[in-house]
């Protein structure tokens, strides 16, 4: 896999752990949804000590094409779980998870709850909501809204735990 340096010491790991678990939990993400490519980039993005890997760090360590890199980077940009940096006085990118990825990608998903109940309004009101369908369609909206209203508060209880996480590690 990557060899990294923090600082002037190389992090000492076991490459082939590093490899397992990269293909293990892109598995798992790809399981749930998540597109292969961009789910093995995204985890050894995750698993490098700061976040950032060039796109030839991330063919090389993943066996992979640079088309392939390429593709699966587009994608991540554009779900906003990784962002492209230029190297100060180079030409080539380097690409980082956004900082508190996951609440990031939670946030974000608020926005699509939204859409998601502004169409289900519409099924409700196509289908007729004494109909089965349509009394399912206002289920989910109902569903989906109580989601999107419990939403901040839970991410607001999670900067608190994170808080006490980093607290406790010294972080």
């Amino acid at each position: 896999m990557i060899t990294e340096q923090a600082g002037d010491d190389a992090v000492e790991r076991d490459t082939e752990a590093v490899t397992a678990f990269i293909e293990r939990f892109a598995g798992v993400l790809g399981e749930s949804g998540f597109p292969r490519m961009p789910a093995r980039i995204f985890t050894a993005l995750l698993a490098t000590d700061n976040g950032r890997l060039t796109a030839a760090e991330l063919a090389e360590g993943l066996q992979i094409s640079p088309a392939a890199v390429s593709g699966a980077v587009r994608y991540l940009t554009q779900v906003n779980l990784v962002g492209r940096e230029r190297e100060a006085g180079s030409r080539r990118d380097r690409y980082r998870l956004h900082n508190d990825v996951w609440y990031e990608a939670l946030v974000r998903r608020d926005q699509m709850l939204v859409r998601w109940e502004d169409s289900l309004r519409e099924g409700v009101t196509a289908l007729g909501p004494d109909s089965p369908a349509g009394a399912r369609m206002a289920e989910s909206l109902a569903f989906f809204e109580f989601v999107r209203e419990e939403l901040p508060g839970l991410l607001s209880r999670w900067h608190g735990k994170r808080a006490e996480l980093r607290e406790a590690g010294g972080r």
